[in-house]
């Protein structure tokens, strides 16, 4: 159902209602459906915590108030109350534009300070080999050119450099591209499975489907672009799908499931104790370039992390013993 317009040829219509307002407001600024979907969840959480009362009418001692509940009676993750306050920020500062002053009285969630759980290099070696097909070329990638796993997931075909063996990044964490490398023994595993994405392109051409998501409404600027060989993922769905926005009927790239799935069965298979997930992949990347003795900056710009603080953690986990410190026993 289209939603009724309020505009100058539709005076009498009522203005849209504050879900609508937030969800046109994300999708202006360009923000995922994935970020479009949780922030209008907690927007309806904070709502029905203070019984249906408009936002407008609420302010700053509200959004403490659902904050702090989060944390004391809900006790979530830090990273789950940060999100949460994310999401009433924005509604607050883009959508009813109330700056909200500091959170001061809100109780924070604690932080766990934990190392990242890496694999030996054996242990890596053991999982790639249990891995098969798309799931095993796409666990490749994150280790050997420490991607995360939804920028592998999301990866099109037009940001894979053969010849230089580089793989563009866009859109990483904080909307950042960048540049890191294209394992050499991915290159005929990447170009056989290209073969058979592109067989199932045309196929779509020929059933008058074949169009992809593009980012930004460059299909506004570039209306035949979504059809173009390179801008196709490289790891497509199955099936088709009907975009949830435009309700088109579009290939989308696979769902991220498949992979966490399958490498936590290879985990229980291989009889691993570390809770290894797709994520651990990238960690072990890191690790294992410092150990080889690569530099601390050329492993936080493959990384894409905007502070050389972040990549520091993998100098811990390399330690050995109390601070690289041998034990007197073993001397």
């Amino acid at each position: 159902m289209t939603r009724p317009n309020f505009s100058v040829d539709n005076p009498t219509a009522p203005p849209p209602k504050l879900l609508d307002r937030v969800r046109d407001k994300l999708r202006v600024k360009h923000y995922s459906i994935r970020t479009e979907q949780t922030y209008l969840d907690w927007i309806k959480r904070y709502i029905l915590f203070h019984g249906k009362q408009h936002p407008q009418e609420m302010g700053t001692a509200e959004v403490e108030a659902f904050l702090t509940h989060l944390a004391v009676a809900g006790k979530v993750a830090a990273s789950t109350q940060n999100q949460a306050k994310s999401a009433l920020l924005f509604l607050y500062r883009e959508v009813l534009a109330i700056q909200l002053p500091w959170l001061d009285n809100v109780t924070q969630a604690k932080a766990p300070k934990r190392l990242p759980v890496v694999l030996t290099v054996s242990e890596t070696q053991a999982m790639l080999a249990q891995l098969k097909g798309t799931h095993g070329l796409m666990a490749g990638l994150l280790y050997g050119a420490g991607m995360r796993l939804m920028e592998a997931v999301r990866l099109r075909v037009k940001d894979i450099e053969f010849t230089r063996h580089e793989i563009i990044v866009r859109e990483g964490k904080g909307f950042k591209d960048r540049i890191t490398m294209l394992p050499e023994s991915l290159i005929t595993p990447l170009k056989l499975h290209l073969a058979k994405v592109k067989a199932l392109h045309d196929e779509d051409l020929a059933l008058g489907y074949g169009e992809v998501y593009l980012p930004f409404a460059l299909d506004k600027k570039y209306p035949h672009a979504g059809r173009e060989w390179g801008w196709q993922y490289v790891f497509p769905s199955k099936n088709l799908s009907t975009d949830p926005r435009s309700n088109i009927t579009r290939r989308h790239h696979i769902d991220e499931k498949g992979l966490q799935r399958a490498i936590k069965q290879a985990v229980r298979d291989l009889g691993f104790t570390k809770p290894a997930t797709p994520h651990t992949l990238r960690h072990s990347f890191a690790t294992h370039l410092l150990q080889s003795g690569y530099d601390i900056r050329t492993v936080q710009e493959l990384l894409g992390h905007s502070d050389v603080s972040t990549t520091m953690i993998y100098t811990h986990v390399l330690n050995k013993g109390g601070r690289g410190v041998k034990s007197p026993l073993d001397m």
